[in-house]
């Protein structure tokens, strides 16, 4: 896995060139999480951005949290787009792919993708152009700046479009450069990590309260324990099991507790929770362009 370095804002390409947008299609959480987060960073104007939701009262919560266009049509948009965020689901990828070719795509607007499962190749097939495409599976800690992404490049990508798509989650947390091989198992890790995280968050606090803590008092003894814990790990650069041993001492109620974690075979059943996610990971592509006309622009996704 190559991470990204530190780059400072003079080398960084500018997301959009001037006069253009940058669209948003799929104004979901996902969708509003980036486009605030590009508005709080400076990365673009509010005034240079617009969005598409799927129903009309979705439309109408984005705008006003947003205080931008967001419409369920989206095809006056496409043609002045430098770059276009693609937050739908894989089975809607057909018909906005066919909508945007039908609006009149620029060919050198940037197409970055966040549907889970769909390959590069996939999505090139289906536009049936020569646009540039970054694949990115983000993860809902974005919401609080704190998310953990990852990109990489299409077979039209250069690393001046990787740069620009790294930039966008870099607004909300963390993002890598990795090749797309591992996708699938960074879905299953880190996409689908936070919940693996909140399940096991939801347990100690309620194993608190079980030997006598307030509730209130025990959750907020896990999450700030937890957030600690994370950032020991990202600081010191030491291995998870080195810290581990420095809080276990000899005889202690530590090593008792890890004791009965590892009775409970937590190691294989975190394991296996990832390999299953994996494995549904790679059956989410989406349908085959075939089963969407390309003459037909897509009114919504």
């Amino acid at each position: 896995m190559t991470t990204h370095s530190k780059r400072t804002t003079a080398t960084l390409p500018a997301l959009v060139a001037e006069g253009q947008t940058l669209g948003v299609i799929g104004a979901g959480v996902m969708g509003c999480t980036l486009i605030q987060g590009l508005i709080d960073s400076g990365a673009v104007e509010r005034e240079r951005i617009w969005a598409s939701a799927k129903t009309a009262p979705s439309c109408e919560r984005a705008a006003h949290s947003l205080g931008i266009p967001v419409e369920q049509e989206f095809s006056n948009h496409v043609a002045s787009s430098g770059m276009i965020l693609l937050c739908v689901k894989p089975r809607q990828a057909t018909g906005v792919l066919a909508g945007l070719r039908a609006a009149g795509l620029n060919p050198a607007t940037l197409l970055i993708s966040i549907m889970a499962g769909a390959s590069t190749q996939a999505l090139e097939a289906m536009l049936g152009t020569d646009n540039p495409l970054v694949r990115a599976m983000p993860n809902t800690p974005c919401i609080v700046r704190s998310g953990m992404s990852v990109v990489c490049a299409g077979r039209h990508a250069s690393p001046d479009h990787l740069a620009r798509a790294q930039k966008v989650f870099e607004a909300v947390g963390q993002c890598l450069a990795v090749d797309e091989t591992h996708f699938n198992a960074i879905t299953a890790l880190s996409g689908s990590g936070p919940a693996y995280q909140f399940l096991i968050m939801e347990a100690l606090a309620d194993a608190g309260v079980r030997v006598g803590l307030p509730r209130q008092l025990a959750l907020q003894l896990v999450a700030q324990t937890v957030l600690g814990s994370a950032r020991m790990v990202q600081t010191t650069g030491r291995h998870p099991a080195e810290l581990r041993d420095d809080v276990t001492t000899p005889a202690g109620c530590t090593i008792g507790g890890l004791m009965m974690l590892e009775d409970g075979k937590i190691r294989s059943v975190l394991a296996r929770a990832v390999e299953e996610a994996t494995r549904i990971a790679a059956q989410l592509a989406p349908p085959a362009a075939a089963t969407v006309p390309a003459h037909k622009p897509a009114t919504g996704h």
